[in-house]
């Protein structure tokens, strides 16, 4: 191993601190390197010099992957906050100043958050705010919280089931399970229509690894029924045109419709719980001026909505006690499956 002199580093300890919080966070010196924009033995001798210094070993060694020790730990929780903090000066000046007209906003989501939920804050936000650019990723739950941890995202978007010791999680909207069919469908003309007539036709679902799936399959299998997936398609617009074609029913969530859409809808609130969406945070990340005004217009949509429907401010103690059974159920489903819990249909 080269000789490493730890004052070397010292006049840039804000850049050796980067390089060791963004290897802890990658697990890997090398993308480090890269997010830093630096050699991968730049950034290894930043970390050698600093465990020099402290008479400390960091991380521990396996191959390409590294880990925290518990020295290593340690430090980065003194640390992340540190640079945190630094790398944010620009946009939290301009927030003491009084004006947010710049800087970058990640947000990860899901397809269904970003069509239906996601876009009248964005705009609200864009007008007030022009100069923050926006960077949207369309990703999976288990993607949204990867970045959340490597701080690749400010903020996530969406639905959660279970929500892991290190993930923040601020409910915001609730909406209705809900069987959506042709207006010209027979069940559309049926009074009262039950999971036993549901049964009998077939469903148009998202595929099968997705929570939805999970969700139907528990509900029905309750009430000792087995549903029908004649069909299975990516994405609710996909869903939603081909049962306006007749080609089947579908169970969706209320978010993904619209005043625009041909189709019957009825409640299944008597035998789904409810969904709820809202943002998704790395507990203790230092959030940006622009993330947290963000937050602040979502809350302050979600306190305007409360009376609109389909979405409502809070469940009955029935759909809750539903709710709670089918998150036993199907989250233990999604931990089986290594799911992270981000529901993505």
């Amino acid at each position: 191993m080269a000789r490493v002199d730890p004052g070397y580093f010292k006049q840039n300890r804000l850049q050796q601190l980067r390089g060791f919080c963004y290897a802890a966070l990658s697990g890997s010196i090398s993308r480090a390197a890269e997010r830093m924009a630096l050699t991968q033995p730049s950034v290894s001798l930043q970390i050698q010099a600093l465990e020099k210094e402290l008479g400390v070993t960091l991380f521990e060694r396996h191959g390409p992957r590294i880990r925290l020790t518990p020295d290593g730990q340690a430090l980065f929780e003194i640390a992340q906050p540190l640079v945190e903090r630094i790398e944010a000066l620009p946009e939290t000046f301009a927030d003491v100043r009084g004006t947010l007209d710049r800087g970058e906003l990640d947000i990860a989501a899901g397809e269904s958050t970003l069509l239906y939920l996601l876009p009248r804050f964005i705009k609200r936000f864009a007008t007030e705010y022009p100069g923050v650019r926006f960077r949207l990723h369309n990703v999976t739950g288990r993607d949204g919280l990867a970045m959340l941890r490597t701080d690749q995202a400010d903020l996530a978007a969406g639905s959660m089931l279970d929500i892991p010791e290190d993930i923040e999680y601020r409910p915001l909207y609730t909406y209705d399970t809900v069987l959506i069919t042709a207006p010209d469908h027979p069940l559309a003309k049926t009074p009262h229509v039950t999971l036993r007539d549901i049964s009998r036709y077939g469903l148009i679902l998202p595929p099968r690894h997705l929570s939805t799936w999970r969700v139907v399959r528990y509900v029905f299998g309750q009430h000792h029924l087995v549903p029908r997936v004649d069909l299975q398609a990516g994405g609710w617009e996909v869903i939603k045109k081909y049962v306006g074609l007749g080609l089947g029913i579908s169970i969706v969530t209320a978010i993904c419709l619209t005043a625009d859409d041909n189709l019957h809808v009825r409640s299944l609130s008597q035998y789904f719980p409810e969904r709820t969406y809202g943002v998704v945070s790395r507990r203790g990340k230092f959030l940006s001026p622009q993330a947290r005004r963000f937050i602040e217009v979502m809350e302050s949509g979600a306190a305007e909505a409360k009376a609109v429907a389909p979405a409502r401010p809070a469940a009955s103690p029935s759909a809750s006690r539903r709710a709670r059974a089918a998150r036993v159920a199907v989250g233990v489903a999604d931990t089986a499956n290594g799911s992270p819990g981000i529901l993505r249909r």
